[in-house]
């Protein structure tokens, strides 16, 4: 494409605002990339959320301030299908599992890795797909209140 004397070249997906946008207008591009940059988020903070030495308290506190926020972002614009929200849960809940490591069987003394159910007992908060949610409802009352 030209305008004036620049020529643009046509691309199928670009970052702007370190967001991934598709020609397909697809989101599914956006969230694989935001799970991708909160991996790598939680591997830079990996000896944190492995060490014995701090409490689980602050680990969440690390996961909430440091982590969630690079995997939210722009978050208030997708729509999730059933697969996306799996894909996010997912994630969570390898954070989490890290955050409060195996649980020891008090009769065989086995160690074992904690349940999904457990890990939703052990976190008080909510999950980040209901965020997810609650932060499309907020944007979406902003957007509903500006003036025409």
């Amino acid at each position: 494409m030209r305008i004036d004397n620049s020529t643009f070249e046509r691309v199928e997906e670009f970052k702007y605002l370190g967001t991934t946008l598709t020609d397909r207008n697809s989101i599914a591009e956006e969230i694989k990339s935001r799970l991708k940059s909160g991996n790598a988020c939680c591997h830079s903070v990996q000896n944190l959320l492995s060490c014995r030495l701090l409490s689980r308290n602050l680990k969440i506190k690390i996961y909430r301030t440091v982590i969630l926020p690079v995997v939210l972002y722009g978050c208030e614009t997708w729509s999730l299908t059933l697969g996306e929200e799996r894909k996010v849960k997912v994630f969570e809940n390898m954070v989490l599992r890290r955050i409060f490591g195996p649980r020891r069987d008090e009769v065989t003394g086995e160690w074992t890795r904690l349940h999904n159910e457990d890990l939703n007992d052990l976190y008080s908060s909510p999950n980040i797909v209901r965020v997810i949610k609650s932060r499309r409802m907020r944007w979406a009352g902003h957007v509903a209140r500006i003036d025409e």
